[in-house]
C-alpha cells in the first residue's frame, strides 16, 4: 500500500468517525425533542382532563341553577 493510498483511507476513516459523531448528535436531539414532546403531551392531557372535569361541574351547576329558576318563574 502506498503512502498516498494510505493517506486516503486514514481521511475516509476520519471522515466516518465525524459522520457518526455528528449523526450521534442529531440522533440524541431527536431523542430529546420526542422526550419533551411526550412529556409536554402528557401535561396537556392531564390539563385538559382536570379543565373538563372543571366544566362539567360548572354546566351541572348552570342547569342546577336554570332548573331552579324556572321552577321560581312558574310559581
Amino acid at each position: 500500500m502506498s503512502h498516498k493510498s494510505a493517506m486516503g483511507v486514514e481521511q475516509q476513516i476520519q471522515e466516518d468517525w465525524a459522520n457518526r459523531e455528528y449523526i450521534e448528535l442529531i440522533t440524541r436531539n431527536i431523542k430529546k425533542i420526542a422526550d419533551f414532546l411526550n412529556s409536554f403531551d402528557t401535561s396537556c392531557r392531564s390539563r385538559l382532563a382536570s379543565l373538563n372535569e372543571k366544566l362539567t361541574a360548572l354546566e351541572r351547576q348552570v342547569e342546577y341553577l336554570e332548573a331552579r329558576l324556572s321552577r321560581s318563574e312558574v310559581v
